[in-house]
């Protein structure tokens, strides 16, 4: 639970910082994308390499990877209808029988009806889910952000010792 808080604080501190919002709406995404799907999949570790490789927000996507892996539950009916439909397309049954004779594609486990319902759910909200994470992010630092730093308590806080000495801190640490 403690590894949870620490995720969770670090987002909000994402949130509030001047990181940016490319790099955080991604990390936003693929945990979209990690929380929908099932865990045991290839196509969810090609996402944690995505994220280990490239200069995504590891900590926003664990953390919306939690909170939406309790949606997706919800969702699984729905996927399950949606996976059924795509296996059993006629056009595609060859397809899907050349992938499944090949080497490594079984272990994608896309024969299973909830797996190919939320891989193709997810993967057509993708993009709607990185565009909304941005426009989410950038309302939420010229709103909320903007509104917290004008009022008293913050200011109140500002001036403390303890502040000045975080942020020095802070900028050491990561200079």
């Amino acid at each position: 639970m403690g590894l949870l808080l620490k995720q969770i604080f670090a987002f909000i501190k994402l949130l509030n910082s001047d990181t940016g919002n490319i790099s955080l709406a991604l990390g936003m995404t693929c945990g979209f994308i990690l929380g929908m799907t099932p865990v045991l999949s290839l196509h969810c570790l090609l996402v944690f390499l995505l994220l280990f490789i490239f200069r995504i927000q590891i900590g926003a996507a664990f953390v919306v990877a939690f909170f939406v892996k309790f949606i997706a539950y919800l969702m699984d009916p729905v996927f399950d209808s949606v996976g059924q439909s795509v296996l059993s397309m006629p056009a595609l049954q060859s397809v899907f029988t050349t992938l499944y004779n090949m080497p490594i594609v079984p272990y994608t486990r896309f024969n299973n009806s909830i797996v190919m319902g939320s891989a193709v759910v997810t993967f057509v909200l993708s993009p709607f889910i990185f565009l909304l994470s941005q426009q989410f992010i950038v309302k939420y630092r010229e709103v909320i952000v903007a509104r917290f730093e004008k009022t008293k308590l913050w200011k109140l806080i500002k001036a403390t010792s303890f502040y000045q000495w975080y942020y020095k801190y802070d900028q050491y640490k990561w200079n």
